[in-house]
């Protein structure tokens, strides 16, 4: 069984392998740093399972698994995140994930994911079941988040947590005139005026 774990920090890519290694002794490990080294070894290599962050630099975690199952990749993809699964978990199966995990879990509940998407069910947690029915009875498009793009969203979270521009062009590989470009989008979509109001947007919504 090939597993490939994607994440840009090696400790937590170790860390993954070494937790996962005890439940399958027999499986074999591949790394990538970010999305385009994942994305070039899974064209040399089929996998049985992905593991993948979202934020990382360049092409995130969610603009990945999009390309990948446009490409026709079809091994489950568990995407992993230090985010609130409020609005990232829905956007992850949204996106063709097979499931969605807060990095904050438990191990016997991440080796409880893996088993569950290799045995090709979905996994999500009870409040992320919650919402997915929530939507179901609510008519779509009635949250403004829900109109942010995925890289938006993670600008969103960036100013949220207090990052400047600069700081966040740094960590995405974006120019500061991209991020710039979409603070601006962010604030006219949720209709904000500034950087605290949307900290207080954030909070108020459980986004951070």
């Amino acid at each position: 069984m090939n597993f490939l774990i994607t994440d840009d920090h090696a400790i937590v890519r170790r860390g993954l392998i070494g937790i996962l290694k005890d439940v399958y002794p027999k499986a074999r490990f591949f790394e990538a740093g970010n999305g385009r080294e994942a994305l070039a070894m899974l064209s040399r290599q089929p996998m049985d399972i992905m593991l993948i962050d979202i934020s990382m630099p360049g092409r995130n975690g969610l603009e990945t698994v999009k390309q990948l199952r446009a490409q026709g990749v079809a091994c489950p993809i568990l995407v992993l995140s230090m985010h609130s699964e409020n609005q990232y978990a829905l956007r992850a199966l949204k996106a063709g994930a097979s499931g969605f995990l807060n990095k904050e879990i438990a191990t016997a509940e991440l080796v409880n994911a893996v088993q569950k998407v290799l045995g090709g069910k979905i996994y999500v947690t009870s409040s992320v079941a919650e919402k997915l029915a929530e939507r179901l009875t609510k008519k779509s498009g009635n949250d403004p988040i829900e109109n942010l793009s995925d890289r938006e969203m993670e600008v969103l979270m960036l100013l949220a947590s207090g990052k400047s521009i600069s700081e966040i062009a740094d960590e995405l590989s974006l120019s500061s005139t991209t991020v710039s470009t979409y603070r601006a989008r962010i604030l006219d979509k949720l209709q904000l005026a500034n950087n605290a109001e949307i900290t207080k947007y954030a909070l108020e919504n459980g986004i951070v």
